[in-house]
């Protein structure tokens, strides 16, 4: 790539196609990968080989047939969150939805409660990008058999984010990556910080319900993708590199909590959309 990131983002370069540019160059490497069309998940190298990823086609069934039960209750958490819309929860929604960094840190920041971020926590900021490679990637294999339609698509409606609609329309629901990133990050939060582990896996689950909020996915898809998220967390405890990173991350998030560098006010804001005040 002759254009650094900076030099991108100083052109007008948005972040997603910033994403996608990475994705574009990771992919010239040689390896065989899965077909992704999510440009999220390409945006840096994971710790595992292609080969080593949990396989979602052994993990998971098959989405929910029409005329099912199980379909009838994706419909139904879907109304479920139609009064949600354009209020609070909606708003944080739409912020869940952005997995490029700094934001993505920033998302759970708040349930770490030191902010997470490249200066103070820099391996622990460098391994959510990594993990992020490789929760995403381990979606795919069902993504892309059953390339499941999104419910903004069948319903005709909007997501919380209209500048992702495009890429979505052609990247499978079922099981959604957003909700494997979110989950598999707050698994491994908890193991950082225990003393905030409820908070932290309270987030991670809501960071996947934000997906059915956003209109972006099927409560299926997100219960799928926890499956998923788990699953590489379990693959990533039996690599030395991850674990020499996870021990790092502890002590910079003692180091942190020992300083009191504590995340934005805007905490306050994210637990009142949260408890739906």
């Amino acid at each position: 790539m002759s254009m650094t990131a900076n030099a991108l983002r100083t052109a007008g370069v948005s972040a997603l196609a910033l994403l996608a540019i990475c994705g574009q160059a990771l992919g010239q490497s040689g390896e065989a990968q899965p077909k992704v069309t999510d440009p999220h998940f390409k945006i840096a190298p994971g710790y595992l080989q292609r080969s080593d990823l949990p396989n979602s086609l052994v993990l998971l069934g098959p989405p929910p047939e029409k005329g099912s039960a199980a379909l009838a209750r994706d419909e139904e958490a879907r109304r479920a969150t139609i009064p949600l819309r354009n209020g609070e929860r909606w708003k944080l929604a739409r912020t869940d939805a952005d997995l490029a960094f700094p934001q993505a840190a920033d998302n759970f920041s708040c349930a770490m409660g030191v902010k997470i971020d490249g200066e103070q926590t820099p391996r622990l900021y460098a391994m959510m990008q990594k993990m992020l490679s490789d929760v995403g990637l381990s979606t795919y294999g069902v993504k892309n058999k059953y390339n499941r339609v999104r419910p903004f698509v069948t319903h005709e409606e909007a997501t919380c984010r209209t500048d992702q609609e495009a890429i979505l329309r052609s990247d499978g629901s079922y099981p959604s990556g957003h909700t494997a990133a979110g989950w598999g990050w707050a698994l491994i939060f908890a193991q950082i910080n225990p003393e905030r582990s409820d908070a932290l896996l309270r987030r991670g689950l809501e960071f996947g319900q934000s997906r059915v909020v956003c209109n972006a996915h099927w409560q299926s898809d997100v219960d799928a993708g926890r499956i998923m998220g788990a699953a590489t967390v379990a693959r990533l405890q039996t690599d030395a590199t991850f674990l020499a990173d996870l021990e790092a991350a502890k002590s910079e998030v003692k180091a942190a909590k020992a300083k009191q560098v504590l995340p934005a006010p805007a905490c306050a804001a994210e637990a009142a959309a949260l408890s739906g005040q």
